[in-house]
């Protein structure tokens, strides 16, 4: 429970987490020298100190008024009225060893009536013998290091100097672990960032590993592109043969075989949409609000049964248009295939983006969500195949179109409808 509660308060990004650790012992040296520096000059210097005046103090004292024992230790003596003393002791709120000397004072004079540090120059004392009331004044140097504060300010200044240089130093280290960072989260995102491994052997060791991955993870991309490309490409050549041949035949006798050879088509168009994947273009400025309500007006002019319901916020973010518009219309075109109605709806936040589409149809139990969305899926029960065909890669290129702009796929159950909601949410 206390792990929670203090990883809660704790930086989370790497430089935060470094310049605590960085400054944590620093500061913590600094407190405890600052301490033992205190108690050393503060208590036992000023001890010292006050014993030995008011061993001379006393000298004064015991000698007559006139005597020039005062004149020789530099002390002044002179008779004051009762009004002249001050009420109480005094000293600055901030006088650290005022405290203490005036502890020792009335440790050695028991008949020391006040004692007075208001002028940080000198050293007032008030003896009191019935009505008379005698003054003495000595430099406060006398009883007090010179100028106590000059250690502290030097270990601060220091201490702050260092601290810089240090962060400094450290931030040149960290700058190779936060380029990786940036390369990989770019990689993430569908977009190719030059990236060169440097830094320490670890950092440059992990830059490289990532280096390599990426290379082949682009030719796997490259080599599924090419050979999806490549059948679905090859197929089409019979294709279109089969339907010259079946225009030729009775148009009842042919129908059926037509029908077959669209669906064929339709089945090839999908494997060149999953071919072509998330990856293209870079992303470029796009006001998804404005995206998304013309993919539903082009449904509904296509008799969809579709609805954008809500869009609240407002902006631009970096998307690939193309490919939004294609995870959009592949999740309305499931849920009118699946259901009766298709409710859409976009909201922006200065976080994030997130484009829902809900339907009233039969939905897919959370134990099939995740199998759901693998290529090649059908989940014949849970989607209610006979009412559709296809090949079951519809939410599978919805769900590469949502990492490849470092979002994803939610699918959920429709409060309002009944049926499936599918969230897309990007990261903004």
């Amino acid at each position: 429970m206390s792990k929670r509660i203090l990883k809660r308060y704790l930086p989370r990004g790497l430089y935060a987490r470094a310049t605590l650790i960085l400054l944590l012992p620093v500061i913590t040296l600094l407190l405890v020298v600052s301490l033992v520096f205190a108690q050393r000059l503060f208590d036992d210097v000023t001890q010292q100190m006050v014993k030995t005046v008011a061993r001379e103090v006393r000298l004064v004292l015991d000698e007559p008024e006139g005597s020039p024992v005062a004149d020789a230790l530099e002390i002044e003596r002179r008779r004051v009225s009762e009004a002249d003393m001050p009420a109480t002791d005094s000293y600055d709120w901030f006088d650290i060893s005022g405290v203490v000397v005036v502890r020792e004072l009335r440790g050695y004079f028991p008949d020391l009536a006040r004692v007075s540090l208001s002028d940080s120059q000198v050293v007032m004392l008030y003896f009191q013998d019935g009505a008379a009331v005698t003054e003495l004044i000595f430099d406060r140097r006398r009883v007090s290091a010179r100028r106590p504060y000059q250690v502290l300010v030097n270990l601060a200044f220091y201490g702050i100097l260092m601290t810089a240089v240090s962060y400094f130093y450290m931030r040149k280290q960290l700058r190779p672990i936060s380029r990786l960072a940036e390369a990989a989260e770019a990689f993430g995102r569908g977009r190719h960032v030059p990236y060169r491994a440097a830094g320490a052997l670890e950092v440059r060791a992990a830059g490289n590993a990532f280096v390599d991955m990426r290379a082949r993870l682009e030719r796997q991309i490259e080599q599924r592109t090419l050979m999806l490309s490549g059948v679905s490409h090859d197929l089409r050549t019979p294709l279109t043969r089969l339907r010259l041949s079946l225009a030729m035949l009775d148009e009842d006798e042919a129908a059926p075989m037509l029908r077959d050879v669209v669906e064929m088509e339709r089945l090839l168009e999908g494997f060149l949409a999953f071919a072509r994947g998330a990856h293209g273009a870079e992303p470029e400025p796009v006001d998804p609000i404005a995206l998304v309500r013309q993919v539903v007006e082009d449904a509904q002019r296509a008799q969809s049964p579709v609805t954008l319901i809500e869009a609240h916020g407002e902006g631009q973010i970096a998307l690939r248009a193309e490919n939004i518009r294609r995870a959009v219309e592949n999740l309305i075109g499931n849920a009118v295939r699946y259901g009766t109605r298709a409710d859409v709806s976009v909201t922006m936040t200065d976080k994030s983006l997130r484009i829902r589409v809900e339907d009233d149809g039969p939905g897919i139990s959370p134990e099939n969500r995740e199998e759901a969305v693998k290529p090649f899926a059908r989940l014949d029960p849970a989607r209610n195949q006979n009412r559709g065909t296809g090949v079951g890669l519809g939410l599978s290129i919805v769900l590469d179109v949502a990492r490849a702009h470092g979002g994803t796929l939610r699918l959920g159950e429709s409060e309002r409808l009944g049926g499936l909601c599918a969230d897309i949410v990007i990261a903004r």
